[in-house]
């Protein structure tokens, strides 16, 4: 059975009432991935904004497996420590990982979020030396239209992760980098700037199921909705 696991942050977890883009990709590889698989991780919940912590079981769609590892406010700093013996617990065989936004926004500059990326994947190998990771870049939001610092962090951050996938990259445990989604837009594809809408959770799993699909041969190109 394959073993994925999505890593991430708010925009992984999601928000109670969200379908989640795990959602639209577990629905994703249902139709075009010719295997059993699963969606595994320590953590099933959503972030309950009114509590203040991820408590919410409340998706809109609930009849999926919700295993993820992400978490509301964390970046690569935090699961670089945790990745490691959540790999080796779960024997997650393909990780899909979408981080690096709230570490640029709250804790680290450019280069120390690409040092955490290094030291991520090595955790993640030491512990499944065979392990694949379908990596996504910081993709487009709010903060960066308004903050040109800001916006020049990302560029560089997204830079040094495409040379760090492209160094790190091995037969045994290759490594992908996803694309931003195609035409991905603050204004239509999130509700606040930032989380994904329905239609941002549908270019966020499309962007990943490309990658399988193109890099790998996994599962089908994406023909999902907007619902």
């Amino acid at each position: 059975m394959l073993r994925l696991m999505c890593v991430g942050d708010s925009m992984t977890i999601g928000s109670a009432g969200d379908h989640t883009w795990r959602y639209r990709m577990w629905r994703h590889l249902c139709e075009t991935y010719g295997g059993p698989f699963a969606l595994v991780g320590p953590r099933d919940t959503l972030y309950d904004k009114a509590a203040g912590e991820p408590v919410s079981y409340a998706y809109a769609e609930p009849g999926f497996p919700t295993a993820h590892l992400a978490g509301w406010g964390e970046g690569w700093q935090h699961m670089a420590p945790l990745i490691g013996e959540t790999v080796r617990q779960y024997r997650a065989d393909v990780l899909l990982v979408s981080l690096g936004l709230i570490d640029l926004g709250f804790y680290t500059d450019a280069e120390q979020t690409a040092e955490n990326v290094r030291a991520f994947v090595a955790e993640a190998r030491a512990a499944r030396p065979k392990i694949r990771m379908a990596i996504l870049p910081v993709i487009p939001n709010i903060r960066a239209t308004s903050d040109p610092a800001f916006a020049t962090q990302v560029t560089a951050f997204n830079e040094l992760l495409a040379k760090a996938v492209a160094d790190l990259d091995e037969p045994r445990s290759p490594l992908l980098l996803a694309s931003t989604p195609h035409a991905y837009d603050v204004d239509t594809d999130t509700y606040d700037g930032t989380h994904p809408n329905a239609y941002g959770e549908h270019k966020i799993a499309e962007t990943f199921a490309e990658a399988l699909y193109q890099g790998w041969g996994m599962g089908g190109p994406y023909e999902g909705g907007t619902d």
